[in-house]
């Protein structure tokens, strides 16, 4: 039996975009748009909405920065049914004048991501939003190495000081299991009482679709994916497995399926996400993707043994 008030986001253009430094192509991220909104999921998430200050564009592609006019590029003349567009703002890379009052844009809903001890800026960044008309969340990154009590202080603001529609667990390093999505969620739900808990997961050790199973046992509501998984590095909960467990007769796989095999799949030639045993080894050891990503793109990317012993060995 399904559960409606589990709303689905797709954030394949978003956390994608991590991969390909979100160069992708208008016509690339208008059929995942338009495949999203007749697939019935919830929201899209077409990528960040962080400062020119911070990123300069000529490193980086448009959806680094969602301009309104990239994103009405994307959304004129396609029938987004019941789907919202989302953008992310990282808290200590956006700026709250980057974001227009809500009735000025094609955006729906602001995804506020933030480390905890940044929670600060996050609650100015989500307020601002919620003043200008969005929907938000908010998404601590990098959960697994975050710890009480600063963590419980966090949810403890979050909940208090912001009118976020949920607050979520993010495996940023693919280094949970499900006993401690359970924990998180559970903690989580102790503070936030006003607003629903959200997972979203890395696949570094191919356990994020399984993760949000478990973070949906436990009662979040608020689930992420991708298609086909296209993430950073290991990527993400690929959203076609979660669509079919979700078993909501509103959701329709069928453009799902469709776009991943003419649009995704392809980029399979430019981008080499999902499984890696670089990849595999930060999320057992705990560690930020990065390395994986770096060893990933040099001529030793198949030396796994040296890498190990990179990533392992005790600086002096």
């Amino acid at each position: 039996m399904f559960r409606p008030e589990i709303k689905v986001v797709d954030c394949t253009i978003r956390d994608g975009g991590l991969a390909n430094d979100s160069k992708f192509t208008l016509d690339t991220v208008r059929a995942v748009y338009q495949a999203i909104c007749a697939s019935g999921v919830d929201y899209v998430e077409l990528g960040y909405r962080n400062s020119k200050k911070m990123f300069s564009p000529a490193d980086f592609g448009p959806w680094r920065f969602c301009d309104e006019e990239m994103l009405r590029k994307v959304t004129d003349g396609i029938d987004s049914g019941e789907t919202k567009v989302a953008v992310m703002q990282d808290a200590h890379k956006a700026v709250a004048e980057d974001i227009l009052p809500a009735d000025e844009s094609v955006v729906d809903m602001i995804r506020v991501a933030t480390y905890v001890k940044d929670v600060d800026k996050a609650i100015h960044l989500a307020q601002n939003a919620t003043a200008k008309g969005y929907e938000c969340t908010i998404n601590i990154m990098a959960i697994s190495i975050e710890g009480a009590p600063f963590l419980d202080e966090a949810l403890q603001q979050l909940e208090e000081e912001t009118d976020a529609k949920a607050v979520y667990v993010v495996d940023s390093f693919g280094a949970l299991y499900s006993e401690e999505i359970q924990f998180l969620v559970e903690k989580y739900q102790k503070y936030i009482k006003t607003k629903e808990v959200g997972v979203h997961a890395h696949n570094n050790q191919q356990l994020a679709f399984a993760n949000t199973i478990e973070g949906i046992i436990r009662g979040a509501n608020f689930l992420d994916g991708t298609l086909y998984g296209l993430g950073r590095s290991a990527g993400n909960c690929p959203l076609e497995l979660l669509l079919g467990f979700l078993k909501n007769p509103k959701f329709n796989i069928v453009p799902v399926l469709d776009v991943i095999a003419k649009v995704i799949l392809p980029l399979r030639n430019e981008i080499d996400w999902g499984y890696h045993i670089p990849y595999m080894l930060t999320g057992i050891l705990n560690q930020h993707p990065l390395a994986g990503m770096k060893w990933m793109d040099s001529p030793r990317k198949d030396d796994i043994v040296a890498f190990y012993n990179e990533i392992t060995e005790d600086p002096e």
